[in-house]
């Protein structure tokens, strides 16, 4: 046999160009095969390579991928994907703690456009996003049914918490139930601020007031809708001396609390996934599904898990790996 020829027994090019991509390896790759099929093919290219060829093939096939792997090696730097993502993964810092490590990683960057939930998925369901970093279980599940998205994943949790003044007028300091302390809320009229923004954080807010028997009215007075993201509505609460629900990484990061402090917490009702999804490229024929499929495989396995849960916020440590599906499950219904 030729000594320029390499076997890897167990080993084919596909699952070494697979292996090397796991390992952070990016090197364009073009996959030379007898025995190409259409699935294979799809495979090789959705992991990157940068052309396939069948034997026999002619001299200008070969040279098309060799310009092909040039041309993706130079221009390696321009590599980005758009990540629609809750505005809470970047007002807790998480990703601005998480992109740098992937793009040193991959040589890919991550473009966030950080929006409520209900944003990112429209973005995704439009075509505006190559992958979703988002919590909003059931409305995560009725993307996916309607095939806007594949491959959702866990990725990581934490909880919910009711925050307020520390007078705390509704009398709802150590209540463990999210309900109750809504119910409080209203029956004393205490000013209450609402994302407002079809956020995941405003979409838990409303399932929760339903679950309480409440329709809180914005022409009360009491019931402050300010459509606005996490980072900005605990400001409004802090300087209106409101109540507000929140996600702890983005309290926890939160730098201006004044009077402000977590009254109510520690409800089951109150868990918040976090989920991973990829735009369908069958819905978006431009989407760079290879690059997205790099960082949504980062994100969910051990490097990203890892990165994610080396995050600190003043020593806290804000996130818990991958929620348990039973409460996914829950979630859903």
């Amino acid at each position: 046999m030729p000594d320029h020829y390499l076997r890897m027994p167990g080993l084919n090019g596909l699952e070494l160009q697979e292996a090397l991509r796991s390992q952070g390896n990016h090197t364009p790759v073009v996959l030379i095969t007898a025995y190409l099929n259409p699935k294979d093919r799809t495979r090789a290219l959705d992991n990157g390579a940068v052309g396939v060829l069948s034997k026999p093939f002619d001299e200008g096939s070969l040279n098309k991928c060799l310009i092909a792997a040039t041309t993706a090696s130079t221009q390696a730097v321009k590599r980005f994907i758009t990540l629609a993502s809750t505005t809470s993964m970047q007002d807790c810092g998480l990703l601005g703690h998480l992109v740098p490590l992937f793009r040193a990683a991959s040589g890919i960057d991550v473009q966030v456009v950080a929006v409520g939930t209900g944003r990112a998925l429209a973005m995704g369901a439009y075509g505006d996003a190559d992958a979703l970093l988002v919590h909003d279980p059931a409305g995560e599940h009725k993307f996916i049914v309607e095939d806007f998205g594949i491959d959702r994943r866990d990725v990581i949790y934490n909880d919910f918490v009711i925050i307020g003044p520390s007078s705390d007028l509704a009398g709802i300091r150590g209540l463990k139930n999210a309900r109750l302390a809504l119910s409080k809320i209203a029956g004393t009229a205490a000013l209450f601020a609402s994302r407002g923004d079809d956020s995941g954080t405003n979409r838990m807010e409303l399932r929760l007031w339903k679950a309480a028997g409440i329709t809180p009215d914005p022409r009360g007075g009491w019931y402050r809708g300010v459509g606005q993201g996490m980072g900005a509505t605990l400001s409004i609460a802090s300087e209106i001396n409101a109540y507000t629900l929140t996600d702890r990484a983005t309290w926890l990061n939160f730098k201006n609390k004044q009077g402000l402090e977590i009254l109510s917490e520690v409800d089951p009702a109150l868990f918040n996934p976090y989920g991973s999804i990829l735009i369908n490229p069958a819905n978006r024929p431009n989407a760079k599904f290879g690059d997205a499929k790099i960082w949504h495989e980062w994100l969910t396995t051990t490097p990203g898990l890892n990165a994610i849960l080396s995050y600190r916020i003043n020593g806290e440590e804000p996130f818990l790996r991958r929620a348990p599906e039973h409460d996914l499950d829950e979630a859903i219904e």
